[in-house]
């Protein structure tokens, strides 16, 4: 499971010109599945991204997590963060997760979330086209694997 994670000033996502969700300050968390991933991913990650000290304390310095400061979440589904370039300039999606497997994860990690957070989480629309708007904080992006914790 990989995710990348970006501090945001507000962030939102349009489908065919609605807005499905948005929220203020907090974070965007976009969450690529692979074939690999399961529960044991979802909690590692979940527990992380809840706990990364990435916001501001009282002196500027990033010593505050999401569940510190008590802002807002929004996890938006991207298969393509697992894209294999190494042959060629198409990239390949061999490692994503299909819809049969990626749904039922993204759906648990999206609720394991909510409940670490003790809020509602925004979301995107599972394999829609979907059009993600953001202003990134900082800016402040961090890139996380559950395949390589060490």
């Amino acid at each position: 499971m990989r995710a990348v994670v970006q501090r945001v000033t507000y962030a939102k996502v349009t489908v065919e010109e609605s807005v499905i969700s948005e929220v203020g300050k907090g974070l965007l968390i976009l969450l690529g599945i692979e074939n690999a991933d399961g529960n044991d991913d979802i909690d590692w990650l979940v527990r992380k991204i809840a706990n990364l000290r990435i916001f501001n304390d009282a002196e500027g310095v990033m010593n505050r997590s999401l569940l510190d400061v008590g802002r807002e979440a929004l996890v938006v589904s991207q298969f393509t963060l697992h894209a294999a370039t190494k042959k060629g300039n198409r990239p390949s999606y061999i490692k994503a997760a299909k819809p049969e497997i990626a749904i039922p994860l993204y759906e648990n990690f999206v609720l394991s979330l909510e409940n670490e957070l003790g809020i509602k989480v925004g979301t995107g629309i599972f394999g829609a086209d979907m059009k993600v708007e953001l202003l990134n904080d900082g800016p402040v992006t961090i890139v996380m694997d559950t395949k390589n914790k060490e």
